[in-house]
């Protein structure tokens, strides 16, 4: 399993479009992908999940991966993140 920490920086936090970015970009991967934020952990492949957590700006979350393909979804949910300019990561 892969975990990374991130803080948030988006002005809006993790919104609908942000979050639909994210929800798209692990959907093609084989791993379990978690975000937690609050105690709370989501599958990161559901677009309801994601929202339920309302994330705002300046939260610290974490992005957990796991399975066969588990580098590779870190990757790209790192590279979405950082392209987006939704978090820093830690």
């Amino acid at each position: 399993m892969i975990e990374k920490n991130y803080t948030i920086v988006d002005d809006a936090g993790i919104h609908a479009r942000p979050a639909t970015l994210l929800v798209n970009s692990t959907s093609p991967f084989k791993s379990e992908v978690t975000l937690e934020y609050n105690g709370k952990q989501v599958n990161m492949k559901s677009i309801m999940g994601v929202m339920s957590l309302g994330i705002p700006k300046g939260a610290n979350v974490k992005v957990m991966a796991k399975g066969e393909d588990e580098k590779e979804a870190m990757a790209r949910i790192d590279e979405v993140i950082t392209k987006e300019g939704l978090a820093a990561g830690k």
